[in-house]
């Protein structure tokens, strides 16, 4: 009686090892791909919660008009990104002139730009936020 392998069970053996490691390879490669991808969503949220503070905090904004700008490289990872953001009076008493009280509705956009060198993807999301201000004297 021999002991050992044959032939025939080793190449089978190492065909089922082979198997097994393509699947894990290609787990691991997507799983490094999603991590990527959650590291520049993180780092735009914390882009997007620094530029809505900035915003519902400086009363001296302009309503109604489009506002926007460009991130520093050194806080956006390295990577083009920036932000749009508009604000309007939500709420006001009837006849509200300068001087009064308003609820000011403040809409923010993030964008970044993602993927490759030769194949760029903008990926964006939007924020609002609530503030509660006073109307200057041109009612703007």
């Amino acid at each position: 009686m021999r002991k050992g392998f044959t032939l025939l069970e080793v190449m089978v053996a190492t065909l089922i090892m082979g198997i097994a490691v393509a699947g894990l390879l290609s787990g691991l490669a997507s799983s490094t791909r999603n991590a990527a991808r959650l590291t520049e969503y993180d780092r735009a949220t914390l882009l997007a919660k620094s530029k809505m503070d900035e915003i519902l905090a400086d009363h001296n904004l302009p309503r109604r008009r489009l506002m926007s700008g460009v991130f520093d490289p050194g806080q956006s990872g390295g990577k083009q990104a920036g932000w749009n953001a508009t604000i309007f009076p939500l709420e006001q008493a009837p006849g509200a002139a300068g001087g009064k009280w308003v609820v000011d509705r403040v809409q923010l956009e993030i964008w970044w730009m993602a993927g490759t060198e030769s194949a760029p993807v903008r990926r964006s999301f939007s924020l609002e936020g609530f503030r509660r201000s006073i109307l200057s004297l041109g009612g703007n």
